[in-house]
């Protein structure tokens, strides 16, 4: 696949060549699972551990924020229990900090809520999608190649934005990746999930909210293969892009 395309806390010492990359948490995994699992933000530090990145985490959904859009060289928003559409303190201040970002054209990635975020933020629309839930292993198609990635999520963007352009989707979900121009990267799935992860929110996270035949078919499936390195090395070149400045 061809390329796409550049006050925090951290536990990684600052070191001046190194690229910030700002994870802006929009939600917590289970209380059940942190101890093991780490919160989002771990997670997503784990699944680019290989890269020379200086991480800093803001819990957005605790009211935490940059001071400035130019904190860090590139950003991500993660995943979350949370639906864009609710009136939730963070929302609107993530929104806006999303429309920043776009405008100075500072690489941006969105994962599932983040997503979602930044096409609401955008103009798009987002709703709790009346066809279901799509949990676990889940087959896609991005830029003409077949791919499978875990997913957990029932809500979906509806109507996109005007600058969005679709690169990728699946049988259940029509916008599954977008990007906006060559500065924003956006993905439905959860690349960052591995299937131990998926099992533990089957447990702690699924049941009354999920339909039990689909807890019980994504458990069955959680050891299989997924390609979450061809997302992983597609954010990472959209993140190395904001090193390329005039």
């Amino acid at each position: 696949m061809g390329n796409l395309f550049g006050q925090g806390i951290s536990d990684q010492s600052i070191v001046e060549d190194e690229m910030k990359i700002g994870i802006l948490q929009a939600g917590h995994a289970p209380q059940q699972m942190i101890d093991e699992t780490g919160d989002y933000g771990d997670i997503f530090k784990n699944f680019f551990s290989k890269e020379d990145f200086n991480f800093y985490v803001y819990s957005v959904v605790d009211m935490e924020f940059p001071n400035s859009a130019n904190d860090a060289d590139a950003w991500l928003i993660t995943g979350s229990r949370h639906g864009v559409y609710e009136p939730l303190p963070f929302i609107k201040p993530l929104e806006a900090l999303v429309r920043e970002l776009h405008a100075k054209r500072i690489p941006l990635a969105g994962v599932c809520f983040g997503h979602q975020i930044i096409a609401q933020a955008l103009g798009g629309v987002v709703e709790n999608f009346e066809g279901g839930w799509c949990i676990g292993h889940t087959e896609y198609e991005l830029q003409n190649k077949r791919i499978t990635l875990n997913a957990w999520h029932q809500d979906q963007i509806v109507k996109l934005p005007k600058e969005a352009v679709v690169i990728g989707s699946s049988s259940f979900c029509k916008y599954a990746f977008l990007k906006y121009g060559q500065h924003i990267l956006t993905v439905q799935a959860h690349p960052e999930f591995n299937g131990n992860f998926v099992e533990g929110l089957i447990k702690f996270r699924g049941p009354g909210v999920v339909p039990a035949h689909l807890l019980e078919r994504a458990r069955k499936k959680i050891h299989l293969i997924n390609h979450s390195d061809v997302i992983q090395k597609q954010i990472v070149v959209l993140f190395q892009s904001a090193t390329v400045k005039s």
